[in-house]
This record gives structure tokens, sequence and C-alpha cells, in this order.
């Protein structure tokens, strides 16, 4: 039944994105917000508490609707299943917006590149050539591609019912929200205090991440450049320090890069004061507008080894 809402929720996903997916996601973190002014005082209880807050409401309502439904009828448990993935995966979201970078960059339309990477990435784009488009593109797509369908799925297969999905989701929305300095920008009074407060979720967010994000990497290198993916995995995830924060994403990306062949990484252009230097990850020349389609074929492939990994699991269990 895992397998059958999983594709179905793909399907749907790609046939069309909720319109109140973003709206779900914004009033949560206007409830996180909430939190953090009502009990961020400084200290790691107060943290605690704002955390458990935080993620024991959705999680317990998807759960017990799960419950309520599947003893109901199972159709509708796979029902409910369905329409919490279809709520929460991302895969349109990014191969749409690498598919539409693809057309600005072949159409030599470097403005509308930048207003497309700097609506789906956010961030710094007013001077990027195309090849610091590609380069954007290509690591944040390998890392939307992974929180937003990978980690996802992997916690809703091992987690009853949505509550894993759920769970996930919620927590690298706080993870997210309750963080710091963006790296490269100066660090504030504020800024440092939020940093603080958001200590548990960001611990528990790297737990979660430990295991999917390596089978993520693992996937990446069998359905790509397995050697060169394997190598980009043992040698270079310590020295990455991105915006998605150190280690976890440096083995994914490295193992990305690696697997599609090229380089990413390096410079990173500020709106004031000299570029951000950051490791480079992968082998190959740097990533072009050209590879982009190569990236999205990448995780196309991965789902499906995915998909295939988890059938063969269903139908041991099935088996008498």
């Amino acid at each position: 039944m895992n397998l059958l809402a999983i594709l179905v929720a793909l399907g749907l996903e790609q046939w069309r994105t909720l319109a109140w997916r973003d709206a779900v996601a914004r009033a949560f973190v206007r409830y996180a917000r909430d939190l953090e002014r009502k009990l961020n005082g400084g200290r790691l209880d107060q943290a605690l508490l704002a955390m458990a807050a935080a993620l024991l409401p959705p999680v317990l309502v998807a759960l017990a609707a799960y419950v309520a439904l599947r003893g109901i009828h199972p159709l509708l448990g796979l029902a409910w299943n369905v329409l919490v993935l279809y709520s929460l995966m991302g895969f349109r979201s990014f191969s749409h917006a690498a598919a539409a970078l693809v057309e600005a960059l072949q159409g030599n339309d470097i403005v509308a590149a930048r207003r497309t990477l700097a609506a789906w990435r956010g961030g710094y784009t007013a001077e990027l050539s195309s090849q610091e488009v590609a380069r954007l593109a290509v690591e944040r797509g390998l890392v939307d591609a992974y929180r937003h369908v990978f980690a996802v799925l992997f916690w809703f297969v091992v987690l009853p019912g949505p509550a894993g999905a759920v769970l996930y989701w919620c927590v690298h929305l706080l993870a997210r929200e309750w963080s710091g300095a963006v790296p490269g920008e100066e660090e504030t009074p504020m800024t440092h205090a939020r940093a603080q407060f958001g200590e548990p979720a960001r611990g528990l967010l790297h737990l979660l991440d430990w295991l999917p994000v390596r089978l993520t990497a693992l996937s990446f290198a069998i359905v790509g450049d397995f050697e060169d993916a394997a190598w980009c995995w043992r040698m270079q995830p310590e020295t990455w320090q991105g915006e998605e924060g150190g280690v976890p994403m440096g083995l994914l990306l490295a193992s990305g890069a690696g697997a599609l062949g090229v380089t990413i990484g390096g410079p990173l252009a500020m709106p004031a004061g000299p570029p951000r230097m950051r490791a480079e990850l992968g082998l190959g020349d740097p990533a072009e507008p050209e590879v982009l389609p190569s990236a999205i074929g990448l995780v196309w492939r991965a789902l499906i080894l995915w998909l295939l990994v988890i059938l063969l699991v269903t139908l041991a269990n099935l088996a008498p």
C-alpha cells in the first residue's frame, strides 16, 4: 500500500502542484515564529519545549487521522497517505524550475535565467554568468530533490502512516526558520540568539538526515558515474560549508557532482564585497547549462531505483 500511495502521489504531483501547498508551509512557519517570540529566552529547555510544541501537533494529527481512516476502510487510509504525500513532495518544483532555466539559457536570455534562479533559490543573482547560474541550479536541484522527495519518502516508509513524512517536513522547516546568519553574512545578536534557539531542531534534522542522505548519495553513484561519485564521496564532503550546512549536504552534492562528471561549488558572488569562497565538489569541468537536463535525468533514475527497491521489499513482505 505504501508503494501505491507513493506512485499515486508522484503522478498527481507531476500532473498539478497543489495551489495551497506553499500556504500550508507559510502557516507552519508563522506558527514557528510565534513560538520563538514567546519561548526564546536563551535556555535549552525553552528551545526543546518550542520544538515539541511545533512538531507534535501536526505529526499526531497526521498519524491519528491515518489510524482512524484505516480503521473505517483500508482505502481511506491509502487516500490519506496519498493526500499527505501529495501535499509534501516537491519533485515538480525542482524539475520545472530546472527546465525553465534550460530554456532561458538555451535562448541566451541570461536575465530570465537569473530571475528564474532567484525565484527558485533566492539569494544574489544580479551579476551571475550562465555558468554560475548552471552551477547554482545543479546544487539547489540536488538538495531540493533530496529534501522534498528522497528524505520524505524514506521517513514515510520507515514510520507508520504519514507520520514520518510529516515529521521530516516540519523538522526541515523548523531548522531552516530557526537558523542564524546566512554563511558569508555578518552575524548579529538577533541571529546569534536564533541560532542558539534552533540548535535542537538542527540537531534533530541532522539525525533524520544521517541515513537517507547517504542512501540518496549512493543512489546517485549507482545510476551515474560510480567511480567518480565514490571518490568524491570519500574525499570532499568534509570541506563543504554551503548554505545547506556542512558535511551531510556536502556528501550529497559531492556524490551527485561526481556522478554527473562536473564540478560545482567554488566562489559565490555577494551583493557587496568580494565573493564568498566555497570548496569545489565533483570532478571534471565546471557545470555548464548543458548539464541541467543530465541532472534532472540523474534524479529521475535515482527515484526509479528507490521505487524498485521499495517494490522488492513490499513483495518480500508479502511472500509466505
